[in-house]
């Protein structure tokens, strides 16, 4: 065997390098969802293509894969080195199921589908986006039988987002849901509604820009190594921890739409931050999954956001920015608005108890449409059905049903759980932070988050890959993933908010 250092060595400058590609492609996916002209899409998608398939080329080459044998064999190696190889010869002999001409044709399809997703909100009509989505979901299927699966296809896209998970697992989650969430919605229901009228009046779009950057600099977002901008759908991406950006969306008539997509994808901002620096284009320097991705922006959002202790500290600032719109309502008042439990159509604007009935309409949405036993030209139907089954609602219209969420287009099919597993894990973690750091609720009422960014720092930011999501929720919390805690959680804040018995 050939030098092991040298090997890595090696290794590592051929991985950065399809992680170069890889990020310039975000840097021109960026671009797109935030600053393109419409006419720009067609030479996008082919741009696109381009870089996506020279990366899959580099990570998926023969070469590649016997240099990533040749060091799982090495036993010289730091454990840092080992698990790199460890998890890239995982991803290559995943990837290398995949042909560059399908790397192409999915990057190209992903452009197509999400210029007509675009469309088809401008013109609220499903009809325009759901050939490019059957198109978009022929594919998915087929890479589902290109990965290969026991149980079901669904399986194969979920492992590119949280890997180890499956049907039956997530089977198990949603059925929790259903089985002990209606029962605190009835007692919430039954009990007098609090008010957030105070959220559906006029907000000028510079204030509420000004005050987001204010709560992102309190949060520790470093605004020098990122930047917030408008999208239509507001998501988080990085090109390394010194360069991660946020998009977020203005409502002038509705501020919540702003104010908690920011402090949101501050939430995932900071995590991209938080990787280790010395891991660039690593496995070691990517997030663990995406349902950890999902903790920390729902830990920020809902945990710390959410609570009394937060306003404490941000509401007579709040105040100052609005003082017509917020002058009469009280900080207690504020908080109880801002937890409002009922029922809604927009997953991104529901409230943390009715949240996982729109990602379970989702879900079931998506394993159906992989299976093949839901046809694309359905996919509204299925929807409204859903909303109506689960939250006794049906959309107005397709902008504010169907067409609502950008993922479909991207092909993040097997996504969408994630956001619940998120939660339930940001329950989970955030209670070990408040037992771990003495004062921690004190801290966050005086505005004070720097304790509790250094525990996410040290419990979840610094392993990067290193730890699959069960695996890392061992290692903080003493167990797996366990619902019980997120109930309590939300039993004890809505008892607080709704004044239940």
């Amino acid at each position: 065997m050939s030098d092991p250092q040298k090997t890595y060595t090696h290794y590592q400058e051929l991985t950065q390098k399809a992680a170069d590609l890889q990020y310039a492609a975000a840097v021109l996916g960026w671009d797109q969802e935030v600053y393109m002209p419409s006419k720009g899409f067609a030479y996008r998608g082919r741009q696109l293509a381009t870089l996506a398939t020279q990366a899959h080329e580099i990570v998926t080459n023969e070469k590649y894969g016997m240099l990533l044998h040749e060091l799982s064999n090495a036993n010289t190696l730091t454990n840092v080195q080992q698990t790199n190889v460890r998890l890239s010869l995982e991803d290559y002999e995943k990837n290398s199921k995949l042909s560059g001409e399908f790397i192409e044709a999915l990057t190209v399809q992903t452009s197509a589908s999400y210029n007509a997703w675009i469309q088809a909100r401008k013109e609220n009509d499903y009809s325009i986006y759901a050939p490019q989505l059957g198109k978009m979901i022929a594919l998915k299927r087929e890479q589902a039988k290109l990965y290969g699966y026991n149980a079901h296809p669904y399986d194969a896209l979920l492992d590119d987002y949280e890997k180890g998970a499956t049907v039956a697992m997530l089977d198990n989650v949603f059925a929790t849901v259903r089985e002990q969430i209606p029962p605190l919605l009835q007692k919430i229901k039954n009990a007098p509604q609090v008010s957030n009228d105070f959220f559906h009046q006029h907000y000028p779009r510079q204030q509420q820009w000004d005050f987001s950057i204010d709560v992102l600099r309190k949060m520790g977002y470093d605004l020098d190594a990122g930047r917030q901008d408008i999208s239509e759908h507001p998501f988080t991406t990085s090109f390394a921890p010194e360069d991660v950006r946020i998009t977020t969306r203005v409502d002038e008539e509705n501020y919540a739409s702003m104010l908690w997509s920011s402090i949101h994808e501050g939430g995932h901002a900071l995590y991209e931050q938080g990787l280790p620096l010395a891991e660039y284009g690593m496995p070691l320097g990517a997030a663990a999954s995406l349902s950890i991705h999902e903790s920390q922006s729902r830990l920020w959002e809902n945990c710390v956001g959410r609570s009394y202790s937060f306003w404490q500290y941000f509401y007579p600032q709040l105040q100052q920015y609005f003082p017509n719109q917020l002058q009469n309502i009280s900080a207690k008042d504020f908080y109880k608005g801002i937890n409002k439990v009922q029922p809604s159509l927009v997953r991104t604007e529901a409230d943390e108890l009715t949240y996982h009935f729109h990602v379970m309409i989702r879900y079931e949405i998506e394993k159906a449409l992989i299976e093949g036993t839901l046809d694309p030209t359905d996919v509204r139907d299925a929807w409204n059905k859903g909303y109506k089954k689960y939250l006794g609602m049906v959309p107005p219209d397709d902008k504010a049903g169907v067409l609502q969420d950008v993922h479909w287009s991207h092909g993040s099919f097997g996504y969408f759980p994630t956001y619940s597993l998120g939660s339930f894990y940001a329950a989970q973690f955030f209670q070990q932070a408040v037992n771990d750091v003495p004062g921690l609720l004190a801290d966050i009422q005086h505005g004070n988050y720097e304790n509790l960014l250094h525990w996410l720092r040290k419990h979840v930011h610094q392993y990067g890959r290193r730890f699959r999501s069960e695996e890392l929720c061992n290692k903080i919390t003493g167990k797996g993933l366990d619902m019980s805690i997120f109930m309590h959680y939300a039993s004890s804040k809505y008892t607080e908010v709704y004044d239940l018995q």
